[in-house]
């Protein structure tokens, strides 16, 4: 897939609200084919309402989320940090107590 130069304004891309089990998370999106760009935002006492199995590259852009993986490993992410995951290969789950700010990348080449 070829993408040419291009800007993004994100304060110009509509806030979509996503119910979690506890608290919400606002996603901004872009799709360029097979590869979305998001900026996710988590209010205070977010928990993720599903253990997702989808590949990521996220980075903690302000603030600070656990990601709890189904066999009992969780990780404290917080500013500047980012974890790596392709599709398949773990069930995790973030859960952000104060509230955080995300780039997550995904799509078809983390297959």
């Amino acid at each position: 897939m070829n993408i040419p130069f291009q800007t993004i304004d994100w304060s110009c891309i509509e806030k979509v609200a996503h119910k979690g089990e506890k608290g919400t998370s606002y996603w901004q999106t872009i799709q360029l084919g097979g590869l979305r760009l998001r900026l996710v935002e988590y209010t205070a006492e977010y928990v993720a309402d599903h253990w997702c199995q989808k590949g990521h590259i996220v980075f903690c852009i302000e603030g600070s989320f656990e990601n709890s993986l189904e066999e009992g490993r969780s990780t404290l992410f917080t500013t500047g940090m980012s974890y790596v995951v392709s599709d398949g290969m773990s069930s995790h789950k973030s859960i952000s107590p104060n509230g955080a700010k995300l780039l997550i990348v995904d799509g078809d080449f983390l297959i």
